[in-house]
């Protein structure tokens, strides 16, 4: 079935969807979701729009193999992108632009080109006249760049996930994806007290004290061994900010840390150690964490069939890896104990950029193991 791959339908569709603004925020999924239904419905799907509590649409899709009783194979993606900053780009951010042997636009590589890639394998399937084993289902969702509250955590609480495994087609340079590390981000306050700045050494700063603990915080390390795949947790201190005036010693003094974490670690875990490094190196200091956001690391546990048939579809020498960031995927393994692997086109290096692309060779690499697997998954 992998010979009815087309790279140009897949590069086709990518760049289709590319072209629409799904910025986020504000949150613009509803701009995309008529056509990317419309899609799935030329694609033999049954399709429905899901609106969250707040009115953010995702689309629901499902494929059915005619066979009652089959097991559901999942591809979630999000349908949202984050924002541009139009004039640092080189082209139209939402042009969809194809190039060189790249769709270049805002979403390409995260992640237009892995819903594209997943729904391409699905028509090269149809397009082999395979019979399949399972029903195949697409949630294609808003929100994943800020949380997942308004997509996939909203199709969770509705209970409106039922699957036996599935994809995340995220941008991993095509490799299979089992864990992934979460985040922590909390607002730290250092208070001191104010005095002329001509004698600063008869108050405290409170820049001095954040000081302190920024070098203290900032690629601390947390945990005495590694994870195999995720290695040790890291502290990244991402905004500062105090002071009254240019002649006052500071009183006050805040900054942001994003803590990334490992799968089994919880928020008051999270936020032990970070108190207990700074109390360690700072004790004199004086500050609050302020939490801020919570998302838990997530991992498919080895070894395990799913993550077998992805290695094996994805071809020779294809190993596990582990991811730095976080996806949606932690809903299904966290909450659902639903197997998922994240694998897609793109990589992560050009998510998030300016000049953001995809590769029309991984576009139809992603696209040929998602048949592979359609194809297999439930025999």
């Amino acid at each position: 079935m992998t010979g009815h791959v087309s790279a140009g339908r897949v590069t086709a569709l990518t760049a289709e969807l590319v072209r629409v603004d799904t910025q986020n925020p504000p949150g613009r999924e509803a701009a995309i979701v008529s056509s990317v239904a419309a899609v799935l419905e030329s694609s033999g799907c049954e399709t429905r729009i899901f609106e969250s509590p707040s009115g953010r649409p995702s689309v629901l899709a499902r494929y059915s193999c005619g066979r009652p009783g089959a097991p559901t194979l999942l591809f979630n993606g999000h349908l949202d992108v984050v924002p541009v900053a139009a004039a640092d780009w080189s082209v139209p951010p939402f042009g969809g632009i194809v190039r060189d042997g790249r769709v270049i636009g805002r979403g390409a590589a995260d992640m237009k080109g892995g819903i594209a890639a997943a729904i391409e394998g699905l028509r090269a399937c149809q397009d082999a006249g395979l019979p399949l084993a399972a029903d195949v289902e697409f949630h294609l969702v808003a929100d994943e760049e800020t949380g997942g509250a308004h997509g996939t955590e909203a199709l969770l609480d509705a209970g409106l996930i039922h699957a036996d495994a599935c994809i995340v087609p995220e941008p991993t340079e095509l490799r299979v994806a089992v864990a992934e590390r979460g985040s922590y981000q909390a607002r730290i306050e250092v208070t001191g007290e104010s005095g002329h700045g001509g004698e600063p050494g008869r108050s405290r700063s409170a820049i001095a004290d954040a000081a302190r603990l920024v070098g203290a915080l900032h690629l601390a390390t947390f945990h005495d061994e590694a994870h195999p795949l995720l290695g040790r947790p890291s502290c990244n201190v991402s905004m500062i900010q105090g002071g009254l005036a240019t002649n006052v010693v500071a009183p006050h003094c805040e900054f942001v840390i994003d803590r990334r974490t490992l799968p089994g670690e919880t928020a008051g875990d999270v936020l032990g150690s970070v108190v207990r490094k700074a109390r360690e190196t700072c004790p004199d200091v004086d500050f609050t964490v302020h939490p801020a956001f919570f998302c838990e690391a997530s991992e498919l546990p080895l070894p395990h069939p799913f993550a077998d048939l992805l290695l094996d579809a994805a071809g020779a020498g294809s190993t596990p890896v582990g991811l730095s960031l976080g996806t949606d995927a932690r809903f299904l393994r966290n909450r659902l104990g639903i197997p998922t692997v994240v694998y897609g086109p793109g990589s992560m290096r050009q998510a998030h950029a300016v000049d953001e692309w995809v590769s029309v060779t991984d576009l139809t690499a992603a696209a040929r193991t998602f048949a592979k697997v359609i194809a297999s998954f439930g025999q």
